[in-house]
């Protein structure tokens, strides 16, 4: 997982610096860690988490900026989505609604990061 880690970091850090401040790798072991934290220049953070099985988790956490989170993921409790098990979180845990992203991370992690960079410039 730590080349796919790496490919996500790299591509937060080079295509959205304008929003992104850094990428670390946390939990596991340094050759296999548990997921990625883009810390954001906001001091919001998105951990991504994705497992060779397909599963896959897009947390935005702004709760101590603004109570609200964001997450795209597709653990499979909220059949009642259309687009289940892919779902989004959107403000709390509460709020779910179905969810557009693309189930291919290189395509999903530019999404996500570009939902955050519109968000944040929409609600300077």
């Amino acid at each position: 997982m730590l080349d796919l880690y790496q490919r996500i970091a790299d591509i937060a850090q080079k295509s959205f610096n304008d929003v992104v401040n850094s990428a670390d790798f946390l939990g596991g072991t340094p050759a296999n860690p548990d997921k990625v934290r883009i810390l954001i220049k906001d001091g919001s953070f998105l951990d991504i988490w994705l497992s060779e099985e397909g599963d896959y988790s897009y947390h935005w956490e702004r709760r101590r900026q603004s109570g609200e989170i964001f997450r795209w993921d597709n653990a499979p409790h909220h059949p009642q989505i259309n687009t289940y098990p892919d779902h989004f979180h959107k403000y709390t845990e509460r709020n779910v609604v179905s969810s557009k992203l693309s189930s291919n991370f290189d395509l999903a992690v530019p999404e996500v990061l570009e939902f955050i960079r519109e968000y944040l410039s929409k609600n300077k």
